[in-house]
């Protein structure tokens, strides 16, 4: 009964933990930014403090993997107050309502062109090196049945 229980609740425990883990480092990234970094939003220093261990491999992927994914399903609620900002100030929304969705459409577009040439470069490298990686095996092989 207890294992069960255990089994039960232990996917719950990591993903709350992670969640935990995440928000600490957020919260480390915003006094870092708050005393050295001004100028750098708290989310983004953490963000890449993140990336940081993680292609350093001092973090593993395992430590934020569920959290993270948790996170972004519940996004939705995270944009909730934007949402009742605009409830609560309509005459803003009806004064600078056409400029402001111009803004979030450029921007929207433009966040997506970038993704994608970002994307179709890396795929590029990548297929690259592997095929660097394969002629040189080939080499090698013809070099070891050849001598």
């Amino acid at each position: 009964m207890a294992s069960r229980l255990f089994h039960r609740l232990a996917p719950l425990l990591q993903t709350f933990s992670q969640v935990l883990l995440l928000s600490l480092v957020w919260l480390a990234a915003s006094q870092l930014s708050q005393r050295f970094l001004p100028v750098m939003p708290a989310g983004v220093l953490g963000m890449l403090l993140v990336l940081a261990g993680l292609w350093s491999r001092l973090l593993p992927l395992t430590w934020f993997k569920h959290g993270a994914r948790w996170l972004l399903a519940e996004m939705l609620l995270f944009f909730i107050p934007a949402v009742v900002a605009v409830v609560q100030y309509p005459q803003l929304v009806l004064s600078s309502g056409p400029r402001i969705v111009l803004v979030i459409a450029l921007s929207t577009v433009l966040v997506m062109a970038v993704t994608a040439l970002v994307v179709d470069r890396c795929y590029r490298l990548e297929l690259m090196l592997r095929r660097r990686r394969s002629n040189r095996q080939a080499q090698l092989k013809a070099e070891v049945h050849g001598a």
